[in-house]
């Protein structure tokens, strides 16, 4: 492996629940991003208490934003969790594209902008040629150039199927600088084997989703990246906080809670998402959308059928808002 950049530096990656924010556009043509609603919903995640924000992540619509705008968003995010006390809280963003070249200069440039950590999928468009070799020489040649530390992003389902399997995290487990995978594509069984050969303060596994977070931790994961947290942030943590308490039975009943009302959001996908997180927070309606050409969550129907299945939390998460147990 190659030498490190001068100022790259590894540390674990927290512990906890982290939410990858929403980004919001404006509803005109131009669809940039709308700052004013953007800083109220990062105010409305850092007050909550998580643990770490991701930006242009999935729920960010990653592909369609611009390095500047993921820079602004880093920015902002530090910004916002300097003014509400908390100048430490960890940020991740998503750094991508279709060759190395460019995931590293996306790296240098989270760095530039205050990130701690850089959440990284396989390039996939020659997704025909990105073979065992190919995957873990691409994550390797990255960590060892990145200035900050990487967590590996699995999610097949976004990556032409490419599968970051086992045996890629047993060696990629090794690189001083890669810290992490996050399990999107619901490998509990990951979770176990990435435990049982790594201590998490070296390399640490995820759940992916807040609907499988107790089995997660059950079997030596370290917390969940869930956009469930865009809008249920305490629901999320109550279930991380009773688990490491040794409450495990009153976890696993908040856990079933929570599953049942994730299925909106996994059903509802990006589009559907926003606009439940914009119709339950009070945000505009027009600024619900996603950057085109996603299409617009208009249907009636469906809108009613995600709006029966996650407002059934909202009781919980006012009631933890406001410190009642």
């Amino acid at each position: 492996m190659g030498a490190q950049l001068p100022n790259s530096t590894s540390k674990p990656f927290p512990p906890g629940v982290h939410v990858p924010s929403l980004t919001w556009f404006r509803s005109d043509a131009t669809q940039e991003i709308d700052w004013d609603i953007q800083t109220k919903h990062l105010e409305f995640l850092v007050s909550s208490g998580l643990h770490g924000i991701v930006l242009a992540g999935t729920n960010g619509e990653a592909v369609t934003l611009t390095p500047k705008e993921k820079s602004k968003l880093v920015t902002t995010t530090r910004e916002v969790a300097t003014r509400l006390s908390r100048p430490d809280l960890p940020i991740t963003m998503g750094c991508g594209g279709g060759c190395t070249r460019d995931v590293i200069a996306e790296t240098v440039l989270a760095h530039k902008a205050g990130a701690d950590f850089a959440l990284v999928l396989v390039p996939s468009y020659f997704h025909f040629a990105m073979d065992f070799e190919a995957i873990a020489a691409f994550f390797e040649e990255l960590a060892d150039i990145s200035p900050i530390p990487i967590v590996i992003y699995n999610f097949p389902g976004v990556a032409a199927g490419l599968d970051v399997n086992s045996e890629m995290l047993s060696r990629l487990g090794q690189h001083a600088n890669i810290v992490g995978v996050k399990l999107t594509c619901g490998g509990i069984a990951k979770v176990a084997r990435v435990a049982a050969e790594f201590p998490p303060a070296r390399f640490a596994a995820l759940a992916g989703q807040s609907d499988w977070l107790v089995p997660a931790l059950a079997v030596g994961g370290v917390g969940t990246i869930t956009g469930v947290a865009n809008l249920y942030p305490r629901a999320c943590l109550e279930i991380f906080d009773l688990y490491r308490a040794g409450h495990a039975k009153k976890a696993e009943a908040a856990q079933l809670a929570l599953a049942g009302m994730e299925w909106g959001f996994a059903k509802g996908g990006i589009n559907g998402t926003k606009w439940i997180v914009a119709r339950l927070l009070g945000y505009p309606p027009g600024g619900c959308h996603c950057r085109r050409p996603y299409p617009v969550y208009a249907d009636a129907e469906k809108q009613a059928w995600i709006e029966r299945t996650v407002r059934p939390l909202q009781e919980t998460e006012v009631r933890l808002s406001k410190g009642v147990s």
